[in-house]
């Protein structure tokens, strides 16, 4: 059960390892282009169809029709990468259970967008953790762990993928584990692995993934790449005269330059680009305008007269 690209990898393991995959439950297919005339399946759903795998996409997990379809398939066991919350039901059905394969190191950072919260707070360290479902989100029994560093200029893409190829590691170590003990594998509960103050990973908007000059110069560095490349963080730029401009960030460098109080000012030396935050200037290396393409400071600069005149915001 899963849906994006980073639930193919595991699912890919499963059949390259001649693991009965009876069948693939994935979203319904999602509506793009202008007009949302053009339905697109999902990467998981490509994935199983080249493989000769059935597919179901239910709009809902309670529907008869659908777990009727769930039931007649007789699966021992299932295995969820980046779906949905299931009910008792569904997660309930196979003998063996469902677990979870989860892109942090839980009970840390439970929610849909462990990835990029770890990065935003700085982490030096993440992981993949399976776990078995139980009644609420991300807080079952812990099956097995496998950690993974998170340098310092990483962005949230190198971590996407990282994560991806070790999610891939763990389901196949689990499943093992899970078979071993005919379907009853050592497992730990959640609250015995709490040694410090939990963080959250809630869901990204849009309004999630805009800049806050005042926090310091390694606060916004490490904001910039846990949103970057996508959905990328932003900032409004506004000229002397009141006119804005929404601003893209994608890779920034940190400097030990003052910003001397000058929180938002845009501050340039020609070669490059800097922005003041609580302590120390930022500098900016890759940046997109509204209606232009992803550039680097220096074509932006070319671009633009007077940049001192303009902070963000």
């Amino acid at each position: 059960m899963g849906t994006p690209e980073f639930a193919v990898e595991t699912l890919q393991a499963l059949v390259e390892n001649e693991y009965n995959v009876v069948a693939v439950v994935t979203q319904p297919d999602k509506p793009v282009g202008r007009h949302g005339s053009v339905l697109q399946p999902s990467a998981v759903k490509q994935y199983a169809l080249s493989q000769g795998l059935p597919v179901l996409q239910p709009e809902k997990m309670k529907d008869p029709v659908f777990l009727e379809q769930l039931k007649g398939y007789n699966a021992n066991l299932q295995v969820v990468v980046a779906f949905r919350m299931l009910p008792e039901v569904v997660w309930g059905m196979p003998e063996y259970g469902t677990f979870n394969v989860h892109a942090a190191l839980l009970p840390q950072y439970r929610g849909a967008a462990p990835i990029n919260w770890a990065v935003i707070n700085g982490e030096t360290e993440t992981g993949v953790t399976t776990f078995f479902l139980d009644h609420d989100i991300d807080t079952g029994r812990i099956i097995e762990q496998m950690p993974f560093a998170i340098p310092d200029e990483a962005d949230v893409e190198y971590v996407y993928d990282g994560l991806m190829h070790l999610g891939a590691k763990i389901c196949l170590s689990t499943l093992k584990k899970i078979i071993d003990a005919n379907g009853h594998p050592d497992s730990m509960a959640q609250d015995v692995a709490v040694e410090s103050e939990l963080k959250h990973a809630p869901k990204i908007f849009k309004e999630t993934c805009m800049i806050d000059w005042t926090k310091t110069s390694k606060q916004v560095y490490d904001f910039v790449r846990g949103l970057s490349p996508y959905p990328g963080s932003w900032t409004t730029m506004v000229d002397g005269e009141g006119h804005e401009v929404v601003m893209k960030i994608f890779k920034t460098t940190k400097t030990l330059r003052s910003s001397e109080g000058r929180v938002g000012q845009l501050v340039t030396d020609k070669k490059h680009l800097y922005v003041g935050c609580a302590d120390n200037m930022l500098q900016i290396d890759e940046l997109q305008i509204a209606g232009k393409k992803r550039m680097d400071a220096v074509a932006f600069l070319n671009g633009m007269k007077d940049i001192e005149k303009y902070f963000v915001r």
